[in-house]
């Protein structure tokens, strides 16, 4: 870049020179021609190369073709009988192209760096723990169960589970929140996070080709390799436009001077013609719409596989959910507690200390929701009874902690719950204390991810999960979906599914939200899959065709409005650069226009088209 800047610099300053010969010498044309042909050389021999050599390879019909033979018409057009010459209109017309070539460098590295920082989420080196000494090699070398150690400041290099050690990560490279994520014992850390504060041992549970920040690097790298069906389609406009405008100018060049006479005047006109013909406004802007988007997209924690997906999402109409872990946080929590004659603490404390030494998920949720061990309670004579519940005797009291069948067993008369979830009961000697709501919570966004897709146009938002239907209608009700279809195994989801998509009217797009391994069969034969990066599966991210890595429902309308502003942007440059050119083909052809217009028409239109692309990295 830093080249071909110095190029259009000693360029332009050699044809201001020449400019100035010209106008204050009355040379021969041939010896203005040499004069001429130093600037013309400087800045234009790379082109004229590339064209020797795509001419030998059979491929005519591209830029640098059609600017050598427009610019060294130029230069012949003065040694025509009353033609004046051409030679400073040839330079700067290669000047000019060489400025729009530049710009486009600059709009392509800004997007490769906006994509290349995504990259720098790896770390080259990793210390681990061998034989009682941490030592720092290539996290190629680590493997599976070894123990790493993650300094303060540290990248995370490899995904693994904490064995020691309290501290916040920072997660903005892998999901765009800037909110730093604490972590604790036993909880997962992902490669590609900075540890900010604490000393870390983390066990690693996935090789280094394997990892997560491996992963979102292969994504966006391969990316670009999925072209939508727009450049798709310039690709092969271009392949038929410029052939045709080709022989245009050939045609425009030679039948009306044999009719009419004139030949340097039908020769200029068809050399504008030639310049102005180049698509490689269309041929440049629109893919780089797409890299920029899928790069800006990327910074904030959105992995879109390809630009035929982004084109896609701008089609959808239906969108159709999982719940557990998607519109759900996929975790058992305390959602209400209805005590009996004693208080909401004392229920939540005796059940808690019945369950305290049990794995189940019940348990784990009782204990979270009264993690106080320190308290003065003795607990005996634990007894857990299958498919009831357990007992205990808590400071001398016996305390039965259970569902219905166990109060049944017990003669206790318990209450019925109008709230959704698994009802804990709790009895103290044989005499009902209350009960506990545990269940699934909805995540903290989904509320507000509906809304806004509605908001968005999207006709229908259906949820299909294999909970009770009880659960279901509870979820369907409260985020206001419009269908929902419950107690589906993962087959039943995938027929459901199939049954959506044969429904949809022509152009119109199905896409699925899910995150774990059962969802990716749906994930698969969805138009678009998207998946939840942060807690979902390997194989779910590895089915969808996006990836939202930081759980949140509300990025899948970030995402649509992403992929709609980037649709704009790609249509705004194909009117501009085809309207501009036709009216300069038209002012050409009927000898108003100017080599400089018709520069314009190619070169200028592609630096507009080109920094309107840009916009794409910068969606709001």
């Amino acid at each position: 870049m830093n080249t071909r800047l110095l190029r259009i610099i000693v360029s332009a300053v050699l044809l201001a020179v020449a400019f100035v010969i010209e106008k204050s010498t009355n040379l021969q044309v041939w010896q203005l021609l040499l004069i001429f042909l130093v600037p013309y050389l400087v800045i234009g021999y790379d082109i004229i190369w590339e064209a020797i050599e795509k001419l030998c390879k059979g491929d005519l019909f591209d830029e640098d073709f059609l600017m050598t033979i427009a610019t060294l018409g130029a230069l012949c057009i003065g040694f025509l009988p009353d033609s004046d010459t051409q030679f400073p209109e040839a330079v700067f017309v290669m000047l000019f192209f060489q400025v729009g070539e530049l710009f486009e460098d600059y709009a392509q590295e800004k997007s490769k760096k906006s994509i290349s920082s995504l990259m720098n989420i790896r770390p080259d080196s990793a210390n681990v723990e061998r034989n009682g000494e941490i030592i720092t090699i290539n996290p190629k070398e680590i493997q599976i169960g070894e123990t790493i150690v993650i300094k303060p400041g540290e990248k995370i290099p490899l995904d693994g589970i904490v064995l020691e050690g309290k501290s916040a990560l920072n997660t903005i490279a892998l999901t765009g929140e800037s909110l730093p994520r604490d972590i604790a014992k036993k909880d997962e850390v992902i490669s590609g996070c900075i540890n900010i504060s604490g000393l870390l041992k983390v066990k690693v549970t996935k090789s280094f080709e394997q990892s997560t920040a491996s992963k979102i690097i292969d994504l966006v790298e391969n990316s670009a390799a999925k072209k939508s069906k727009s450049e798709n389609f310039i690709s092969k406009f271009a392949k038929v436009y410029t052939p045709i405008v080709v022989f245009a100018a050939i045609f425009l060049a030679f039948v009306p001077s044999l009719i009419l006479g004139d030949f340097s005047t039908w020769l200029y006109r068809a050399l504008m013609f030639l310049i102005v013909s180049c698509p490689c406004a269309l041929v440049v802007s629109v893919p780089l719409t797409f890299f920029s988007s899928i790069g800006g997209a990327s910074k904030k924690g959105i992995l879109v596989k390809g630009g035929n997906y982004m084109e896609a999402l701008t089609n959808v109409s239906t969108i159709v959910f999982d719940k557990t872990g998607t519109l759900t946080k996929g975790k058992f929590e305390v959602t209400a507690v209805h005590p009996n004659e004693i208080s909401e603490t004392e229920l939540l404390h005796l059940a808690a200390h019945v369950e305290r030494f049990s794995t189940h998920p019940i348990a784990i949720s009782l204990r979270n929701a009264y993690p106080n061990e320190a308290d003065n309670c003795k607990v005996e004579n634990i007894t857990e009874i299958s498919g009831e519940g357990i007992k205990a005797n808590i400071n001398g009291d016996e305390v039965c902690v259970g569902n219905e069948k166990m109060m049944q067993n017990i003669g206790v008369a318990w209450h019925e719950c109008h709230k959704q979830g698994t009802i804990i009961h709790v009895a103290i000697n044989n005499k009902y204390a209350g009960h506990i709501v545990i269940s699934d919570t909805i995540k903290e966004d989904s509320k507000q991810a509906i809304k806004e897709l509605k908001t968005l146009g999207i006709k229908k938002l259906i949820m299909l999960t294999g909970d009770k239907k009880q659960v279901g209608e509870s979820v369907a009700k409260e985020l206001a979906l419009d269908e929902y279809y419950a107690e589906l195994l993962p087959q039943d989801k995938v027929e459901k599914l199939k049954e959506l998509i044969s429904k949809k009217i022509k152009k119109e797009k199905v896409a699925f939200v899910g995150d774990g391994i059962n969802d990716a069969p749906v994930l698969a034969i969805s138009d678009i899959g998207i998946a939840m990066g942060g807690l979902g599966s390997d194989a779910a991210i590895e089915a969808a065709n996006i990836v939202l890595m930081d759980d949140k429902p509300s990025k899948i309308a970030k995402v649509i409005k992403i992929a709609r502003h980037t649709i704009l942007i790609a249509k705004e440059n194909v009117v501009f650069a085809i309207a501009i050119k036709l009216l300069v083909l038209i002012l050409a052809t009927i000898g108003v226009a100017t080599l400089w217009m018709a520069v314009f028409a190619d070169v200028g239109v592609t630096v507009l088209a080109v920094l309107n692309a840009m916009r794409a990295l910068k969606t709001k």
